[in-house]
C-alpha cells in the first residue's frame, strides 16, 4: 500500500512510498483511511526534530490526526462491523504504569508509551491500518465529514475537563474564560467553552478580515487582537478571567497569562514549546500573585478514551447549535498525493487535511 513516511531525525525526508499492508490479528479489525489532519507535530517530525519509527523499522508512517471506515472485521472481534466509520486515539499504553493499566495513557508515567505517527507506532497517512476495537471510537454518519477533528478536541476537551476538576477543590462559579490563539485548538477551546455557557474571548494577532477572526464570531466569541497591545492592556477590557487557554506555541504568552488570571483564576496551557529561549520574567510579582490569588497553572498533552468521547458529544451539540462552523474549520482540502504543497511551504488557513479515500 501506500504511505507517506519519514526517515525520524532526517529534515527533508518526507515521501510516499510503497509500504508492507497491515496484517490484523484475529482480535484487531482492518481500517481505510478516508482523511488525515495536518498539525504542527507533523511538521516537526519531517524537519527531523523529533519522531521514532517502531522496533526494527528504518522509516515511520506519520500522521496522527484521522478518520476511517472499517474494511474487514477479525473473527475474534464482536460488536464492530464493516462500514462503520471510525477515529482511532493516539498513545498506546507503556503496560507497565498504575496510569496506563486504568486507561489513562495519557497520564503515563513510565515514558514507555507509544504513539501512533509519532514515536515507535506507525501513523495513519496511509491506505490502511490495523487496530484494536479498544482504541477505536464509532463517528455518526452526520460527523464523518469533520470527524478529523475529533483528536484535537479531545486534547481541548482534556484540559478544559480538568480545568474544573482542579476546581473542585472549593465552590468555583466561572463566567469568563480567555483563549490565547486563534488556531483549530484555540477556536475549538472556544466552541467547548461557550458550549460549557462561558463568556469566552479569544485573543490572537489576526486583523478581523481574518477567517479565525469571523469563525471566533460565529461561535458567540468576543475577539481582541494583541497585533499592537500587550496582554496587561487587553484585561482591562475583559472581566476577571476565572478561566485561560494557552494555545499560541510561544512560550513568553505563558507567562503573560499567569499575569492576568482573576483571582481563583486556572491557566491551561496546551501548547507545546521547543528550543532554548531565554528571557527575563518578573518571577517574584507572578509567584506572588499565583500564592495570594489561589491560582492553578497546569499543562496537559494527549487524551483518554473519555476526552474523546465528550469530543462525539460536543461535536453534534456544536452542529446543532453552529451549523456548518466545524466544516469551516477545514480550510483546505489536499489529495493527498499533494502533500508536498503542506510540508516544507508556507501555509494558510486554519487546518488542512488530506484526502485519502472517499465515504
Amino acid at each position: 500500500m501506500k504511505a507517506i513516511v519519514v526517515t525520524p531525525g532526517q529534515h527533508g525526508t518526507v515521501r510516499m512510498d510503497d509500504v508492507p499492508d497491515p496484517e490484523p490479528a484475529p482480535h484487531e479489525v482492518a481500517v481505510s483511511v478516508l482523511r488525515v489532519g495536518l498539525c504542527g507535530t507533523d511538521a516537526e517530525i519531517a524537519d527531523g526534530l523529533f519522531g521514532e519509527a517502531p522496533a526494527g523499522d528504518r522509516h515511520l508512517i506519520i500522521g496522527h490526526e484521522n478518520v476511517g471506515v472499517i474494511e474487514d472485521v477479525g473473527r475474534r472481534v464482536r460488536g464492530w462491523r464493516r462500514g462503520q466509520i471510525v477515529v482511532a486515539t493516539v498513545r498506546r499504553p507503556c503496560g507497565r504504569c498504575f496510569n496506563c493499566g486504568r486507561g489513562e495513557n495519557d497520564m503515563c508515567t513510565s515514558g514507555l508509551f507509544s504513539e501512533r505517527g509519532i514515536r515507535r507506532r506507525h501513523g495513519y497517512m496511509a491506505q490502511y491500518y490495523a487496530e484494536s476495537p479498544a482504541f477505536l471510537h464509532r463517528i455518526p454518519k452526520a460527523l464523518a465529514n469533520v470527524a478529523v477533528l475529533l483528536e484535537p478536541l479531545s486534547i481541548v476537551e482534556k484540559g478544559i475537563d480538568h480545568s474544573f476538576r482542579l476546581q473542585r477543590r472549593f465552590l468555583w462559579k466561572p463566567r469568563t474564560a480567555v483563549v490565547l490563539g486563534a488556531g483549530p485548538i484555540g477556536l475549538l477551546a472556544a466552541a467547548v467553552l461557550r458550549i460549557r455557557g462561558l463568556d469566552a474571548v479569544v485573543i490572537s494577532r489576526e486583523p478581523d478580515s481574518d477567517p479565525r477572526v469571523r469563525l471566533a464570531r460565529a461561535l458567540g466569541a468576543q475577539y481582541l487582537s494583541a497585533a499592537d497591545r500587550t496582554m496587561e492592556d487587553l484585561q482591562k477590557e475583559i472581566d476577571p478571567i476565572d478561566l485561560a487557554v494557552e494555545a499560541t506555541g510561544v512560550s513568553a504568552v505563558a507567562f503573560d497569562a499567569m499575569q492576568v488570571l482573576g483571582p481563583n483564576g486556572v491557566l491551561c496551557l496546551l501548547s507545546v514549546t521547543s528550543g532554548r529561549t531565554k528571557a527575563e520574567e518578573p518571577i517574584d510579582r507572578i509567584n506572588e500573585m499565583l500564592v495570594l490569588g489561589n491560582r492553578v497553572v497546569f499543562g496537559s498533552v494527549n487524551a483518554n478514551a473519555r476526552h474523546f468521547t465528550m469530543g462525539i458529544n460536543d461535536m453534534a451539540v456544536m452542529e446543532k447549535k453552529w451549523p456548518g462552523v466545524l466544516e469551516r474549520l477545514i480550510t483546505t482540502r489536499l489529495p493527498w498525493t499533494k502533500y508536498g504543497q503542506w510540508f516544507g511551504a508556507a501555509r494558510h488557513g486554519i487546518k488542512t487535511t488530506l484526502e485519502v479515500g472517499l465515504v
